[in-house]
């Protein structure tokens, strides 16, 4: 099992290069790169890519709709190009709320887009002449949408590796499903591993099914919060108000990706009064309302043996990187941490 981690570069990524040097040398194995409506990702990947030496870099993710599907295949090209091949492209659909509030592009068709995404850039990675003919994209533009001057092209440049890594992150039964056949790795969020059969088992399975043996085995990232201690259990608070944010305020009622997730994980009638609270503009009361059991569930926050237990029972449901939010003051301490997890694992 691997360690990974997101990093936040709200301040700016300069600053946490340094450390992610540091938590490459503790034993961390990758790290990810978020792009919500901060900087891009792009760029903070181009400077990490520079100042680590082994540590595996991924986009955490890159948006569907924010970039052609043909820039999305160069841009991966030119980081596994500057990493050594190091690079893992993360992708996904983000939410209306980024999509068509920051960039203004309609949020349409994510699964069917997600599929004829990764099939346009493995292709480019081959450095065959494009040629799409999709529902959603087609590639060269015809005559009659345009001047009629395109032409097939290939990648110039001769790619490290034709086949970069995939990841997609997916909640759906039909992402999953998409996933678990097409993609190198999958990354759900708030996972909870006495759960995950029962929510997306028989998505894994019906992606499985259909997968191509030459993608290997699913690679399954989950993403719990760390604190290791005997005296850390109140630090699950902190990871209330995060959890009350996606249950409550990501997308409207009906519309909500991460209150369906907890509804599933058997927590409806509690999803249903964190969100009543968080958009009537009552945050700290939503992430009252965030149940301790779900908290404690989802995070590695306890004693050394207490996650010790849960690293085992996230392995056993099938997760092969534990991409991690430590909760700690100094980087010092955040070092400290990935190195007990590495211990414990």
């Amino acid at each position: 099992m691997r360690i990974g981690l997101g990093i936040n570069y709200a301040g700016g990524f300069k600053e946490v290069a340094a450390e992610v040097a540091d938590l490459e040398q503790a034993g961390l194995d990758i790290v990810f790169v978020p792009e919500a409506y901060s900087f891009d990702a792009v760029s903070a990947l181009g400077y990490l890519a520079a100042s680590t030496q082994h540590l595996q870099l991924a986009s955490g993710i890159l948006q569907l709709y924010t970039r052609t599907p043909t820039l999305t295949a160069m841009t991966a090209a030119g980081l596994d190009y500057v990493s050594d091949g190091r690079f893992t492209l993360g992708l996904g659909a983000s939410g209306p709320q980024v999509i068509e509030g920051f960039h203004g592009v309609p949020y349409d068709a994510p699964i069917a887009r997600t599929r004829e995404v990764v099939e346009i850039c493995r292709q480019v990675w081959r450095r065959e002449r494009l040629q799409h003919q999709g529902k959603h994209y087609t590639i060269p533009l015809p005559a009659e949408r345009g001047t009629g001057l395109g032409k097939p092209l290939k990648l110039i440049n001769q790619p490290v590796r034709e086949r970069i890594p995939i990841l997609l992150a997916a909640l759906g039964p039909k992402n999953v499903e998409l996933a678990a056949e097409i993609a190198e790795g999958w990354q759900p969020i708030f996972f909870l591993p006495e759960k995950a059969k029962q929510v997306w088992g028989s998505a894994l399975e019906a992606g499985r099914a259909k997968r191509d043996p030459a993608l290997g085995e699913l690679d399954v990232f989950a993403g719990p919060v760390l604190a290791i201690g005997d005296q850390v259990e109140p630090l699950r608070e902190f990871v209330k108000p995060h959890l009350a944010l996606y249950i409550g305020g990501m997308g409207a009622k009906g519309r909500n990706f991460y209150h369906a997730l907890a509804t599933n994980y058997g927590y409806g009638a509690e999803a249903d009064r964190i969100q009543e609270l968080y958009l009537a503009g009552d945050k700290q009361g939503a992430a009252q309302a965030v149940p301790d059991e779900l908290v404690r569930d989802v995070s590695l926050i306890g004693s050394a043996g207490f996650v010790k237990e849960r690293v085992a029972a996230f392995r056993e449901a099938g997760v092969t990187t534990l991409n991690v939010v430590p909760i700690a003051e100094t980087r010092a301490d955040r070092v400290r941490l990935i190195e007990q997890l590495r211990n414990l694992m």
